[in-house]
């Protein structure tokens, strides 16, 4: 659980120091690479305890199969399976075709190409993401106490 704590602080840090000050897309490519390797250690240490706890067999040797493990595992929580989704898309950033609008700017807004849909990801879509990322930590929190 620290290690996840310790990658979200790094996550806060480029959202609210790093991107108010530089204002790139950089910075926001970074903050997405970030909370996908949060989520990834999450899903790892869920996996880890649903597998001691018995409530799964095995986990998984691929991502793939790691990620339908965790979405039966879960399939109750609409923002957990959302995170999920979003993890797909944060994972793939760099391969993704990206374009990037008002750089230095206030308005900086880094558009990505995923799934045949444009997705604009500024500062709202960030914070609005980093509340959907919190409750995720919260859930994972609350699946490793138990």
């Amino acid at each position: 659980m620290e290690e996840i704590i310790q990658e979200k602080i790094s996550a806060d840090h480029l959202l609210y120091v790093s991107l108010k000050y530089t204002k790139t897309c950089d910075v926001i490519i970074n903050l997405l690479l970030r909370w996908a390797k949060t989520i990834e250690t999450s899903i790892d240490e869920i996996l880890k305890q649903a597998k001691k706890k018995k409530k799964i067999s095995s986990i998984s040797e691929n991502p793939i199969g790691r990620i339908d493990q965790i979405k039966i595992l879960m399939k109750k929580d609409k923002n957990f399976i959302e995170i999920i989704e979003l993890y797909n898309m944060f994972k793939r950033i760099n391969e993704l075709k990206k374009e990037r609008a008002g750089e230095f700017r206030k308005n900086v807004t880094l558009k990505v190409f995923y799934q045949g849909k444009e997705i604009d990801v500024n500062l709202e879509q960030l914070k609005s993401y980093s509340e959907k990322i919190e409750k995720f930590i919260n859930t994972t929190k609350q699946f490793l106490k138990r």
